[in-house]
C-alpha cells in the first residue's frame, strides 16, 4: 500500500493535510480554560453539521460502535423492546449490541441491498397500542451494501402512529457527507464517528441527543460509566471530561466542523452526489450492478458493486492493494465475496475519484473480467464535465 494514494474505502478516509495538523499538536492541560476553547466550538460544530438548535451533543474517545452504546446503555432498561431492520452488517451488529445489553429486538428481515422498510414499520408501530416498543433503530446509511434510508419515512411512521418511541439513527457514514436533519427528521440519537465524513483518524464518538432522549436518560437502568451522558454534562459545564479526553482529535474536529460550515453543507452534499454520480456512471459502462436494487436508494457515500457470478469480488480488493497500491473495501456478510466497495466520502475530488475508477479498471482486466480499459472513466468524466461544481447559497 502506497502513502501517496489515496483511499477508496468508506472509512477511514483521507485526511486533509490541515486536519492532520490540527490533531499534530502540544499537549496541554485538559482541565483547564484552554482545553474549553477546543471543547466547546467542536461541540457547537457538530450541532450545526446536525442541523440541530439543540441537541446535546457529547463526544467520547471512542468510534460509532461506542456511540451505538452510549444510545442504548442511556436511555433503556433490561427487557425493553427495540424496533430494527436487519438490511446489512452494521443494522445486524447494532441489533447484536441490543440483544447482548437484555434487551427485546423486534427484527424486521430486510433484504441486503434493499432501504428501511418504513411502510412495515408503520403497520408494528400502529399494533402497538400498549407502546411497548421504547425506541427505533434505523440505519441511515448501510455501509456494507451502499444503501441510504429515509429517515423522514421512519419519523412519519412514529407520528402517524400516535407512537412515543424514540428515534435512534445511525449516521456513521452519512453525517457530514450526505444531508442530515436531527430536528426536522425528529432524531433522538444520532451517532456517528470522527473517520468519514468528518474526515479525521478513527478515535471520536459523537452523539447528538434530543431532550426526549435526554429524559429518558433517568430511567433508563442498563449499566453504563465510560458512556454516561451525565457524567460526561458535568465534565463539560468545568471545560473537562470525567477522564482523559483526545485533545488533538478534538481540535481537529473543531477545525473539521469549521472547514465543512465554510464550504457549505448543501455544497459538501452536492459534491459527494456529484462524486458518487459519476462512480455510478463507471459501473454502468463497465456492465455491472450495484448492490444497492435501484436509484432510491443509491448511497453518495460508498458503493457496492456486484460482481459477476462465481467471481469473488475480494480478489479486486486484495489485487489492488498488492499491485496498484490502492484501498478498496471488501464485501461484509451476506454479500462477501460478491460486492467490493468504493468509498467515496470525506476528503475527495472528482480527479481523485477518477484514479479510483481508474485502478478498479485495471484491477478487473487484470483478473480476467470482461471489462473495456478506459471504459468506467470516459464515462465518470463525461459526467463530471456536464455537472460541475455549483456554489450554493449557504457556502461562506
Amino acid at each position: 500500500m502506497s502513502f501517496q494514494n489515496p483511499v477508496f474505502i468508506p472509512g477511514p478516509t483521507n485526511i486533509p493535510e490541515s486536519l492532520r495538523k490540527a490533531c499534530d499538536m502540544p499537549t496541554i492541560d485538559h482541565r483547564s480554560p484552554l482545553f474549553g476553547q477546543i471543547l466547546h466550538p467542536a461541540r457547537e460544530g457538530v450541532r450545526k453539521v446536525l442541523k440541530s438548535d439543540s441537541a446535546e451533543i457529547f463526544i467520547f474517545p471512542s468510534t460509532g460502535t461506542g456511540g451505538w452504546e452510549t444510545a442504548l446503555t442511556n436511555t433503556l432498561s433490561a427487557g425493553d423492546t427495540v424496533l430494527a431492520a436487519r438490511n446489512g452488517m452494521f443494522s445486524h451488529r447494532w441489533i447484536d449490541m441490543c440483544q447482548r445489553h437484555g434487551l427485546k429486538v423486534d427484527i424486521v428481515e430486510t433484504a441486503w441491498g434493499e432501504g428501511l422498510p418504513a411502510d412495515r414499520y408503520a403497520e408494528i408501530l400502529a399494533a402497538d397500542t400498549a407502546h411497548e416498543i421504547r425506541a427505533v433503530l434505523a440505519t441511515h446509511n448501510e455501509t456494507a451494501t451502499g444503501v441510504k434510508s429515509d429517515i423522514a419515512a421512519v419519523r412519519r411512521a412514529l407520528d402517524a402512529a400516535g407512537h412515543p418511541a424514540m428515534l435512534f439513527v445511525d449516521g456513521v457514514s452519512s453525517i457530514a457527507s450526505m444531508d442530515f436533519r436531527f430536528d426536522e427528521w425528529g432524531v433522538d440519537v444520532a451517532v456517528t464517528g470522527s473517520q468519514k465524513g468528518f474526515m479525521l483518524p478513527a478515535g471520536l464518538a459523537i452523539v447528538g441527543f434530543s431532550r426526549k432522549a435526554m429524559d429518558a436518560t433517568r430511567t433508563g437502568t442498563l449499566p453504563r460509566t465510560f458512556f454516561d451522558v451525565h457524567d460526561m454534562a458535568k465534565g463539560y459545564a468545568s471545560n473537562a471530561y470525567p477522564y482523559t479526553p483526545a485533545v488533538g482529535l478534538l481540535n481537529g474536529l473543531n477545525q473539521a466542523c469549521d472547514l465543512l460550515l465554510r464550504e457549505g453543507l448543501e455544497n459538501v452534499f452536492a459534491r459527494h452526489h456529484r462524486i458518487a454520480e459519476g462512480v455510478r456512471a463507471a459501473v454502468r459502462a463497465w456492465g455491472l450492478d450495484l448492490c444497492a436494487v435501484d436509484p432510491s436508494v443509491y448511497s453518495d457515500t460508498v458503493s457496492a458493486i456486484r460482481t459477476p457470478e462465481g467471481f469473488n469480488a475480494t480478489d479486486i480488493v486484495t489485487h489492488a492493494a498488492e499491485k496498484y497500491g490502492v484501498a478498496f473495501g471488501v464485501g461484509l456478510g451476506e454479500v462477501a465475496g460478491k460486492v467490493f466497495r468504493i468509498g467515496h466520502l470525506g476528503s475527495l475530488t472528482d480527479v481523485m475519484a477518477l484514479s479510483g475508477i481508474a485502478t478498479a479498471e485495471m484491477c478487473m482486466a487484470d483478473l480476467g473480467l470482461d471489462i473495456k480499459l478506459g471504459s468506467g472513466v470516459a464515462a465518470a468524466q463525461d459526467y463530471y464535465r456536464g455537472h460541475p461544481a455549483e456554489a450554493h447559497k449557504d457556502a461562506a
